[in-house]
């Protein structure tokens, strides 16, 4: 089974947030930047939209807004991409299910160290490093030789479709 790389285990965020602590954690604490000034337009404040058949025909003007979104959001949202939206709702349900769930259960997922798949956060490669405030659920759906088979054997419903 080839890796696509590696993470540090940490404690889970949601976790923290229920302790009585009165300050974030200083791994959780990102230096001060200098304020971002965002104008008043409400398109400045949209996620890209790409169009996934668009770009399928090389449509120029459709390739700009991609490399505009990549270099400045590093993220956007794929329309026209074939994958049917129940499915998407379904898998949008699930997470939130599975982060409902009590640590116990969460736990039985977790990443193993040197691993990336599973319940954690993603490439912790310090423990100096500084921390998202975030817990994440990884899993390596393709090539699917590159999965997990343990955690895909315990993946909760609607996933356990993606065993293959």
């Amino acid at each position: 089974m080839s890796k696509i790389g590696s993470s540090l285990l940490v404690p889970c965020v949601q976790e923290l947030a229920k302790e009585s602590i009165t300050q974030v954690p200083d791994r959780y604490l990102v230096p001060k930047q200098d304020t971002l000034i965002i104008p008043k337009t409400s398109s400045f404040l949209q996620v890209p939209i790409i169009d996934l058949n668009k770009l399928l025909s090389e449509d120029a003007f459709e390739l700009h807004k991609l490399d505009h979104a990549c270099k400045e959001w590093e993220f956007f949202q794929l329309i026209n991409h074939g994958v049917d939206p129940s499915l998407i709702e379904s898998v949008k349900s699930g997470f939130q299910d599975f982060f409902n769930l009590p640590i116990e259960e969460k736990k039985k997922l977790w990443q193993k160290p040197g691993d990336i798949e599973g319940f954690g956060q993603l490439f912790v490669v310090s423990e100096k490093q500084k921390l998202e405030w975030a817990d994440l659920f990884i899993i390596n759906t393709l090539p699917s030789y590159a999965r997990d088979l343990n955690l895909f054997l315990n993946i909760p419903q609607p996933f356990s479709g993606l065993r293959g």
